[in-house]
């Protein structure tokens, strides 16, 4: 099987992940809760799923696999990710959401949730095991259509629920903000709950054919419709998300994108956190200019949480956490105003989107404005797709080999300062640029962070990163 866990839930190839494989790890999954006193018979797991062509089959295998191992499927339908999440949680449901995220169609993905939140790494290790323990069995293996009881609607509900009221009411009265829909499963939610905080809302884009939007390296393409749509409507921000509805996509009014970061020391802000979990991808200019305790963990949601639950079991509260791709993860209950926010340590996309609006709105400011009154180090990122684990592997081995090879490589971006590998290889070169290699781990992809003083010097630097990966043979 070429499926394995990386940074968020299970991926693999959407062949390979259509029949016995998502079986399996079904049951694997179901087995492990019940044997770690998680679930008990007849307890209910909510499944959902995001618009992929193989995800409805995939979701009614999963289906069929739960109810041969004794428990209840729950059909929250096409339903964003942290809405299935908020919705397990409130009825005691563990969950599985067959998504994934942003990457291409061919393939997919599949997060598992205990009914406390994310499963964590050793649950994923122990899922592992027993899936291999389990493929020879073919019961485990074993795939039927599957159906459960349709909850779609009451999920929907719970979720929209969630975020009205976190703004005061018509707090974007008179703002003109386009909700770029594509294959997004949050695509209809945005359009409700941003018409009820009085904005008027333009849906944009809405497609049929699956769209991977990645909203922490937005495609050149996009950034284009996304202008032509702000200059030709007059629009104050456009909206979006990935293709599971955990990642915000929030870009100004002329069209450009804001970092996921940046987003997140907003929301911080906006939320009057104490303590954010954040990986060492998000921009280092964080620690000067939060005003709050940061904790730098590895890329991926369960190191986040990770972070946030250590945090919470020091006593700390208004803990949170986000990462560079915009997601933001609630470990404490918050209250603003008179409007109580539960903890929902999983990524969402909304609560982003709404501190920031709301920011701009009530400073009187732009986004383009906003961002200017912020700071931070330009920081850009972008990926190379296609790039063979086996030749990241062979890279990454070469420049942690010797402090000698590292230099060599980098020689014609300057000289090496100092070095991080919390995950990847993070360089501050001796004019106190960053440029930071990392693998994907959901995919055959290689990204390149850096960060600089301004947008040339970072985008010239993010060129020559890529131009060494590519140069890079095994």
């Amino acid at each position: 099987m070429s499926v394995k866990f990386g940074t968020s839930g299970l991926r693999g190839l959407s062949t390979d992940l259509v029949g016995s494989v998502s079986a399996l790890y079904a049951t694997a999954f179901a087995r492990h809760m019940l044997a770690s006193g998680g679930l008990k018979t007849g307890s209910p797991v909510v499944i959902g799923r995001d618009f992929r062509p193989s995800s409805p089959e995939i979701a009614s295998t999963i289906m069929a696999a739960l109810k041969r191992v004794g428990l209840e499927p729950i059909d929250c339908g096409t339903i964003s990710t942290p809405a299935l999440a908020l919705y397990g949680a409130s009825i005691g449901a563990a969950g599985i959401m067959v998504t994934g995220s942003h990457i291409p169609a061919d393939r997919n993905g599949i997060k598992f949730y205990r009914p406390d939140g994310e499963v964590d790494k050793v649950d994923e290790e122990a899922i592992t095991r027993l899936a291999s323990d389990l493929a020879a069995d073919p019961e485990a293996n074993r795939v039927e259509a599957g159906a459960g009881q349709d909850h779609e609607t009451e999920a929907t509900k719970l979720f929209i629920d969630r975020n009205l009221g976190i703004l005061p009411p018509d707090a974007l009265k008179g703002k003109r903000i386009g909700i770029y829909q594509h294959s997004s499963v949050a695509r209809d939610m945005l359009v409700t709950v941003f018409e009820q905080c009085g904005a008027t809302v333009f849906p944009l884009g809405r497609s049929e054919q699956f769209i991977p939007v990645d909203t922490e390296a937005v495609s050149p393409d996009t950034v284009t419709q996304l202008a032509r749509w702000t200059d030709e409507l007059a629009l104050d921000a456009v909206l979006s998300t990935d293709g599971d509805g955990d990642r915000p996509l929030v870009a100004d009014e002329h069209g450009v994108p804001l970092r996921g970061d940046l987003l997140g020391l907003i929301t911080a802000r906006f939320l009057g956190a104490s303590v954010v979990a954040t990986p060492v991808t998000s921009n280092s200019g964080l620690e000067m200019d939060g005003g709050f305790d940061v904790r730098r963990t590895r890329v991926g949601s369960p190191f986040v949480i990770a972070a946030m639950n250590d945090a919470l079991a020091a006593g700390k509260t208004g803990v949170l956490g986000f990462e560079a791709n915009g997601g933001l993860m609630l470990g404490s209950d918050i209250r603003i105003g008179s409007k109580a926010i539960k903890a929902l340590p999983t990524r969402d996309s909304f609560l982003p989107a709404l501190a920031v609006l709301g920011t701009a709105a009530e400073r009187g400011l732009s986004l383009s404005a906003l961002v200017e009154d912020f700071s931070l180090p330009v920081a850009l990122s972008d990926r190379l797709e296609n790039y063979a684990s086996e030749r990241s592997a062979s890279l990454m081995a070469h420049l942690r080999n010797s402090p000698e090879q590292l230099a060599a490589f980098l020689a014609p971006l300057g000289a090496v300062k100092t070095v991080s590998d919390i995950d990847g290889l993070r360089v501050t070169l001796a004019d106190s640029r960053v440029i930071h290699f990392r693998p994907s781990g959901n995919a055959p992809e290689m990204r390149c962070y850096v960060e600089a003083a301004d947008k040339e010097s970072a985008a010239s630097l993010l060129r020559q990163g890529l131009s060494l990966l590519e140069g890079w043979k095994v």
